[in-house]
């Protein structure tokens, strides 16, 4: 009777801490999405802003992932119709296959000039990309080029370092492998609410 008494007990031990915990991950992730879906859509008006593309695989032999493809399309179709001045390319630059590498081939394939781009061979995060944006490129308003998935946790870190952000959402297809992403992103954001939190 002690014994089943006590798994009784630690059972609703377990359950009040599992359910404390999804209301943690629900609370922080409901802050991030929350107080940045409104900076996503048509970038500033008369701006100076910068598009910021976020890296992604890049396959053997310099092909860009469906992916990254779509953001630099988003951020190409930015530049050309005058909504940014510039594009940052951002991302692992390590390696033969290196993101930035190829982000910026395709880029002038496309009709950037090599004046307005820039490149961050240490974007290794959004986290770093965000931050290097504002402190090793001294950028204050930024349009954040990636899926919408991705959007609102690049678009809060950028905030919450005093940028001026809005995002692009470079969702042009459906990705395979997508429901794992949602999942890893749910992690993702409460890392980065972390970091922005010592960052105060």
């Amino acid at each position: 009777m002690m014994r089943l008494k006590k798994r009784y007990i630690a059972l609703i031990v377990l359950g009040a801490l599992a359910v404390m915990g999804i209301a943690f991950v629900l609370t922080l992730n409901g802050i991030v999405i929350g107080t940045t879906f409104r900076d996503i859509g048509e970038p500033f008006e008369n701006t100076e802003a910068c598009a910021v593309v976020l890296g992604a695989k890049v396959h053997e032999g310099g092909r860009l992932s469906d992916m990254l493809r779509d953001r630099m399309d988003t951020a190409i179709a930015l530049y050309r119709e005058g909504k940014v001045k510039s594009v940052l390319l951002s991302g692992d630059g390590r390696g033969e296959w290196s993101e930035v590498k190829y982000m910026k081939a395709y880029a002038l394939e496309n009709g950037i000039p090599e004046e307005d781009i820039l490149e961050d061979p240490e974007g290794y995060s959004t986290y770093e990309t965000m931050l290097r944006a504002k402190e090793v490129y001294g950028l204050d308003a930024i349009v954040a080029v990636t899926q919408k998935y991705h959007l609102y946790r690049a678009l809060y870190i950028a905030e919450d370092f005093g940028m001026k952000a809005r995002g692009a959402d470079a969702t042009l297809d459906v990705y395979s492998g997508q429901i794992y992403r949602d999942f890893r992103e749910i992690l993702a954001r409460i890392k980065d609410f972390g970091l922005c939190l010592i960052n105060e």
